[in-house]
C-alpha cells in the first residue's frame, strides 16, 4: 500500500468536486425541462457553489489563497 501524497489527494478532491458540480448542472437543465424552475435554480445555485469552493481549494493548494 502507498503512502498517498498531497498531490494525489488534491487531484482526487478536484475530480470529485468537478464531478459534483457537473451533476448539479445536468440536474439543473433536468428539472428546468420538467417545468420545476424554482428546482432547477435551486441546483443551479449548488453547481455554482461547487465553481466557488474548486477556485478556493486550487488557491489554497497553490499557497495564493487571500
Amino acid at each position: 500500500m502507498s503512502v498517498p501524497t498531497s498531490g494525489e489527494t488534491y487531484a482526487k478532491l478536484m475530480y470529485h468536486l468537478t464531478e459534483a458540480q457537473e451533476c448539479c448542472a445536468i440536474m439543473s437543465h433536468l428539472e428546468g425541462l420538467n417545468d420545476k424552475s424554482d428546482r432547477a435554480k435551486g441546483w443551479l445555485s449548488i453547481e455554482e457553489h461547487f465553481k466557488r469552493m474548486l477556485k478556493v481549494v486550487t488557491g489554497l493548494a497553490k499557497g495564493s489563497l487571500q
